[in-house]
């Protein structure tokens, strides 16, 4: 199964400097493509943000939420998180070395949980700490 970090339905569903690379991997991808129910908190922050900052118009974050649900009703699973999971992120984030984020360090976990061979993703920081749990990571 291929985990997909929030950064990566970010950039598909809104224009970033990665969008193309995304586009272009998403298009390619097979099925099995899961992600946690995380991600849908993760994703409306970072439409929030976008909107608040002015890089995006409420009608473009709109239209961002709803290509994102299509998504995740058609070719995305997203899988509930158990509260281990939770305590593993928690334990990932302590660790000051990692230097990953909260959300990062739950991806990280919930990836693990589900036993996903690969996480997509396009944080430098969340791919290298997924070898330290021999999860792949392809950085887009």
């Amino acid at each position: 199964m291929i985990y997909i970090d929030t950064s990566v339905f970010v950039a598909l569903c809104s224009r970033e400097a990665k969008s193309k690379a995304v586009e272009a991997w998403y298009e390619k991808a097979d099925s099995n493509l899961i992600s946690s129910v995380w991600t849908f908190t993760e994703f409306a922050s970072a439409l929030a943000i976008k909107e608040r900052t002015g890089q995006i118009t409420h009608k473009q974050s709109r239209g961002a939420w709803a290509l994102f649900e299509k998504i995740c009703s058609n070719d995305v699973e997203l899988l509930p998180i158990k509260v281990n999971t939770f305590y593993s992120a928690g334990l990932f984030t302590l660790d000051a070395k990692s230097n990953l984020r909260a959300g990062d360090a739950l991806h990280l976990s919930a990836a693990r949980e589900m036993k996903s061979k690969l996480i997509v993703t396009l944080d430098k920081v969340l791919a290298k700490n997924s070898e330290r749990v021999k999860i792949k990571a392809l950085v887009l």
